[in-house]
Formats: structure tokens, C-alpha cells, sequence
């Protein structure tokens, strides 16, 4: 069974730092896996936040660049987010998730990704 289980939320003050952690099982990373972050906030769609392909490309949404890194530990099956300069506009669900892909890129786009985790809470306070 794929499964994905995201950890590290939790809530800190304005330009504060997290690292969120996401281990992942039932799947081996491959030349077109794509693994991302999306993030949900209350009454609203889910937004992606960033993506990484095996060979360690990466996408952001405009809103984290710079400030967001996404990072792949195959040894142990483990995707990462560094957060830093938080801002309270960052607090919602973040969620991590694995797909296919079947052009060059791994889209910041709900559809790329098949199998998700149930998420972690991250909020940021003024």
C-alpha cells in the first residue's frame, strides 16, 4: 500500500522557522515520480506549494520562493519542507503527496498526484 504521513506542524510568530517531514512507504522513487507540498486553508482550494523530481528539480509556487525549501531523502524514505520567514498568510493544512508524471514536469497542480497524506497543521501568528 502507498502511504504518505506528514509530521513537524505546529505553531510559531511571524518570520519563525518549521521543517515538516513527510515518510512515505509501498513505493520506490523512479525517474518520474513526482513528490510535492500542497497546502489547504480553510474554505479554500488546495494551493501547491512546491515539487521535486528524482533528479532533484525543483518547482515553488511564487508565493514560497525564497522562502520555502523542498528536499527528497530516498535512504530514508522522507520528503522535506523547510519553511523559513513565515508569515501568517502560510498557516493552513500542509499536505504532502506522490505522483506520476508524464511529461517533463511535476506540476503544481492537484491532478499530478495520486496518493496523499492526511495532512499536518501549521499556523502563524502575528
Amino acid at each position: 500500500q502507498v502511504q504518505l504521513q506528514e509530521s513537524g506542524g505546529g505553531s510559531v510568530q511571524t518570520g519563525g522557522s518549521l521543517r515538516l517531514s513527510c515518510e512515505y512507504s509501498g513505493f520506490t522513487i523512479n525517474s518520474r515520480t513526482c513528490m510535492s507540498w500542497f497546502r489547504q486553508a480553510p474554505g479554500q482550494e488546495h494551493e501547491g506549494v512546491a515539487t521535486i523530481k528524482a533528479d532533484g528539480t525543483t518547482t515553488y509556487a511564487d508565493s514560497v520562493k525564497g522562502r520555502f525549501t523542498i528536499s527528497q531523502d530516498n535512504a530514508k524514505n522522507t520528503l522535506s519542507l523547510e519553511m523559513v520567514s513565515l508569515k501568517p498568510e502560510d498557516t493552513s493544512m500542509y499536505y504532502c503527496a506522490a505522483g506520476r508524471r508524464w511529461s517533463d514536469y511535476c506540476y503544481l497542480a492537484k491532478g499530478q498526484y495520486t496518493t496523499w497524506g492526511q495532512g499536518t497543521q501549521v499556523t502563524v501568528s502575528s
